[in-house]
């Protein structure tokens, strides 16, 4: 800040109902930045200088006893009352810090239960608020800063400080880490490794209250919510911290936020973030009514755009309420918010706090498909349960619509129309009500959107639509003023583009291979496969068969079936895909292609493949609108359905099911098999167009199109690839064998803008090889192999030339083209890999004061390492050509060989003292793998009564405890199995020896499960 502009402080004394979300951030001018060099405690001064000017108080604490002595004095002052000492203790250990209580327990308080009941010593009760909701200027902001935890019995192994703490009513609510100009911001956010054992917790747990984090290197900074952080800190099994949960993703780094103004325009300079985010109003609305505390004990805080779209949805409802605009298409709205931003999340909260609203007398929320219907509920338990009541039946519906308690209602438009149609006149038409379309199909266009506007008076009328239906592509269909999502829902009220997504990295982009030409046997290797506009030329066998054979061949590339992952809890190898037909016809002759291929190929070799399919009167819509494909297969022609019938059978040998076509049992394949999806338990599922709209799975990657696609359609199939999930998959994969550049083209720029190709496409092959042919020839000329690397700042070049490199080949590696052209060799690739590794496990196990210095700007990838992993059945494979060479001279070799590929895997160098002792052991040269098997089960069980042994452990519940383990593919870190395993400790004790110890017992068996998982 110049002299000349003299700071100001923000009294809190002009409030308003003012939005989250500034409607337009201007930056600074260049000319008023500082130029020169800023240290990380610079930033971190004028971080907590410009809390101070918009009225944050800043406090000087530095021990646990003034951080409780100002809780107590925060809470009274709220609440307006004085504790004696002895409520105070009481109302602390049984409402603040209970002995039992971590993360998930005080996130529940401030989420649902922020009001508190105070035993006084008269024996009177009385209402404490930790946080006011209703009225959120009531409550106080203080900052603090390098608060350092306790050491000791009752606390961390050693001291740890925070660089910036914001404090709600004197809990600490939002933690801020900062990172010097010019190091990785994911260094900031992994920077919370440090405090999993040895802070939140200690002490009196208060720093568990913690809601939000902020990460910031100054130049960039974002935000996240604590179960982000919790779901980073078990990635790493070996060490689950109190309170933790199965993760739930691969790379956690991914779900933080960019904060942006309602135009999306992104706002990273600290200073900005902290004018706008930390704005006294801005924060306490996401901390009081923008995070949502979902049934799977998750902590979800929106993003801005979801922010800023709820809250017009709520001021057009007020706006439109005083305007008496009710029933009108003034009174509504839609939301172009792209696929994959979080509609549901969004299009939820609206309808909660809609629902909240004095004059409001029901919710609607309306889909257009039974799919959709049951995900959206799905999703709307998953938010609030019990907060959407479904219905299966127009009776049922009719009595939620008269039920005064069922404020929120989630149906169809199907069903809705059949309760219009029974109900000429009927008192709910008298109703306020808010009417929230999931998605602005077809279907709300028609004659059924007519009639429920029609007998409805007092409505407003919202949808939401990642496509909406502009002119360009509003076809010929429906009346001539129900031709676009405007003229049906009125004015856009917030858009949110695939650009914008992209731009923000909240879903992936995309690469497309056009496959016109198909690499099949040898005979037919150079002939042209042409998209020959004709359903018998596409439909010939010789086609089907090339197609069929190209996905085989290029299945494991597109999927990255070499790549594992933890995903819900289950170790995972590689993604999953659809393929996309023209017709129930197409469906079916590929469908039996893969049946009759399989018959060939060895059974693990084998695709997991699904169908699908229902009667659709129009398969294909001029307009690009994919039709809708309800349950009903009674329309299906006989050979059809007895086709998807015999299809289904298939499935049910596979997973021990009992479906068929009848309805019910139809509808529930559905739902089991988009399960499966979900969980990566199917590889291909074949369909015409289910899923291909409004379904989504972040294991799926891949999208075979066989398919003419466009416009509205094309985005929403292409939109099933890419959820973001980990740092391996980076994009959707797309490989369509029809030529559908121009179509892909003019969507992007319908539903983009005329640059969207360039953002929401992958560069082409050459681009990417020719900065990986650079970035490979400065490795080589800079860190020869042979040589060693000496200096901490050789060290750290290395570590990030490498890591590009990892990334770039993650990426080439699904180009057809990058097979055969790898540059380095496999061995010298091996060799460099085990370089990273070494250095990985250096900085690792450098004491914590190294760490702050030498782990400022260094980001390993790991993930990406994993993808080319080694596996056991190759090492037992190079151990049986040791024992065949031993004594020849050529067994040196063969040893170095194996040494060099454990060394370059990380899943197994924590067992090389395995593999070399078993190397060592191992008698005759025939039934290897047999030997290992022995082998391991022995060291196996040794290890783990050992482990029984030290630590005293209850040697059955330990063995099931473990036993269960191997067989979900994780430690389970909460609950009470682990609770069974331990011997007698007193929970209460002031020691907290019960923590303790479950920690030391968790970290022994997690590192336990990490060196025998998958090997035998």
């Amino acid at each position: 800040m110049s002299e000349d502009r003299k700071p100001f402080r923000y009294e809190p004394i002009a409030l308003s109902n003012e939005s989250t979300v500034v409607a337009e951030f201007q930056p600074d001018a260049p000319s008023v930045r500082e130029a020169t060099y800023q240290s990380e405690a610079a930033l971190e001064k004028a971080f907590i200088q410009q809390l101070q000017l918009q009225a944050y108080d800043y406090l000087t604490i530095t021990s646990e006893v003034d951080l409780l002595a100002n809780l107590r004095r925060q809470l009274e002052k709220l609440n307006k009352i004085s504790f004696s000492d002895a409520e105070w203790e009481r109302f602390f250990t049984t409402s603040i810090a209970g002995a039992n209580d971590g993360f998930l327990e005080k996130t529940a308080r401030i989420q649902e239960d922020h009001i508190q009941v105070l035993k006084r010593d008269d024996g009177t009760t009385k209402n404490v608020y930790l946080i006011d909701k209703a009225n959120i200027h009531n409550n106080a902001l203080q900052v603090i800063n390098q608060y350092e935890t306790p050491v000791g019995e009752n606390a961390g192994a050693r001291a740890t400080c925070f660089d910036v703490t914001v404090l709600v009513n004197g809990l600490p609510m939002v933690q801020v880490e900062l990172k010097r100009r010019g190091v990785d911001i994911r260094e900031a956010f992994n920077q919370i490794n440090r405090y999993q054992r040895d802070s939140f917790w200690a002490g009196s747990g208060l720093f568990e209250y913690v809601q939000l984090f902020v990460i910031s290197n100054g130049t960039l900074t974002k935000y996240y919510s604590n179960t982000v952080r919790y779901g980073h800190l078990n990635e790493q099994p070996a060490r689950r911290g109190k309170g933790g949960s199965k993760s739930k993703t691969s790379n956690s780094f991914s779900f933080t936020s960019w904060w942006a103004d309602a135009k999306n325009q992104p706002i990273t300079e600290l200073i900005g973030f902290t004018k706008t985010f930390f704005a006294k109003h801005s924060l306490l609305n996401v901390l009081t009514k923008y995070c949502v505390f979902d049934v799977d004990r998750k902590l979800l805080v929106m993003r801005p755009y979801q922010i800023v779209a709820a809250e017009r949805i709520l001021q057009r409802i007020a706006t439109a309420t005083n305007h008496k605009q009710l029933g009108t298409v003034a009174a509504g709205g839609y939301i172009w918010h792209t696929t994959g931003s979080g509609k549901t999340l969004t299009s939820f909260k609206a309808a909660q706090l809609a629902r909240g609203l004095p004059n409001i007398d029901k919710v609607l929320f309306v889909v257009d498909r039974k799919d959709l219907d049951y995900q959206t509920m799905r999703e709307y338990e998953r938010f609030e349960k019990g907060a959407a009541n479904s219905n299966t039946s127009t009776a049922v519906l009719q009595r939620q619509l008269e039920d005064p308690n069922a404020r929120i209602i989630i149906t169809t438009i199907q069903k809705l129309s059949r309760f219009v149609t029974k109900n000429k006149k009927h008192p709910v038409y008298e109703a306020h009500v808010v009417v929230i379309f999931d998605e602005c199909h077809r279907s709300q266009f028609g004659d059924m959107h007519a009639e429920i506007t029609r007998v409805f008076q007092r409505y407003h009328l919202f949808g939401f639509t990642g496509t909406p239906i502009f002119a360009e592509n509003s076809g010929t269909t429906g009346g001539p003023l129900r031709c676009t999502t405007a003229q049906v829902f009125g004015d856009k009220l917030h858009t949110y583009t695939i650009v914008d997504a992209i731009n923000d990295k909240n879903v992936l982009p995309f690469r497309i291979d056009y496959i016109n030409t198909i690499k099949t046997q040898a005979t037919i290797r150079d002939k042209k496969v042409s998209a020959i506009d004709t359903e018998r030329a596409l439909l010939a066998p010789e086609r089907i068969t090339q197609i069929v054979d190209y996905i085989r061949e290029h299945f494991d590339q597109k999927t990255k079936r070499a790549s594992r992952y933890c995903h819900d809890g289950k170790r995972l190898a590689g993604f999953n895909s659809l393929f996309a037909c023209a017709s129930i016809d197409a469906a079916k002759r590929y469908y039996a292609k893969f049946a009759e291929q399989k018959k060939t190929i060895p059974e693990a070799q084998r695709l997991k493949v699904g169908l699908i399919y229902s009667f659709a009167a129009n398969e294909e819509e001029s307009d690009g609108i994919l039709g809708e494909e309800e349950f009903e297969t009674e329309g299906l022609d006989a050979s059809s359905r007895d086709f998807l019938d015999a299809a289904i059978q298939d499935y049910n040998a596979l997973f021990g099911t009992s479906f068929d076509t009848s309805a019910d049992k139809f509808q529930n394949y559905y739902k089991d098999l988009s399960q499966r999806l979900k969980k990566r338990e199917l590889d291909l599922v074949i369909v015409v167009n289910m899923f291909l709209t409004g379904f989504d799975a972040t294991t799926l990657n891949t999208l075979w199109a066989d398919k003419n696609l466009k416009a509205h359609g094309l985005i929403q199939a292409y939109s099933r690839t890419n959820r973001i999930l980990n740092s391996v998959k980076t994009y959707g994969n797309i490989v369509s064998f029809r030529n559908l550049e121009q179509e892909t083209n003019d969507a992007l720029a319908l539903f983009g803008n005329k640059d969207a190709k360039g953002i929401v496409l992958l560069k082409p092959y050459a681009e990417y090889y020719k900065e990986y042919e650079k970035r490979v020839g400065d490795l080589v000329a800079g860190f020869p192999l042979g040589k060693s690397i000496v200096g901490e700042a050789a060290q750290k070049a290395f570590i990030k030339l490498f890591g590009s490199i990892l990334r770039l080949k993650n990426i080439l590696t699904a180009f057809d083209d990058f097979s055969g052209h790898e540059i380095l060799s496999e061995r010298e690739f091996q060799d460099y890999q085990s370089l990273y590794l070494n250095l990985y496990a250096e900085f690792r196990s450098t004491s914590e004061a190294e760490k702050e210095s030498i782990n400022d700007d260094v980001v390993f990838e790991i993930e990406l390492i994993k993808q080319v992993e080694i596996n056991v059945d190759y090492i037992l494979l190079l151990v049986e050509q040791y024992l065949k060479k031993k004594g020849t001279g050529d067994d040196k070799e063969i040893r170095a060989t194996i040494e060099r590929a454990i060394n370059s895997s990380p899943s197994l160098r924590n067992k090389k003292d395995l593999i070399e002792s078993f190397v060592d052991s191992v008698t005759t040269k025939t039934k290897v793998d047999a030997q290992w098997q022995s082998f391991v089960a022995t060291k196996k069980t040794e290890e783990l009564e050992r482990i029984i042994s030290e630590e005293n452990l209850n040697a059955e519940a330990t063995r099931t405890f473990i036993d269960n383990a191997f067989r979900d593919g994780s430690i389970a870190a909460t609950g009470t199995a682990v609770t069974k395993i331990l011997p007698p400790v007193s929970r209460f004790s002031k020691s907290n020896g019960h923590a303790t110890k479950k920690q030391t017992v968790l970290d022994k068996l997690a590192a336990f499960f990490e060196r025998y998982f998958g090997m035998a």
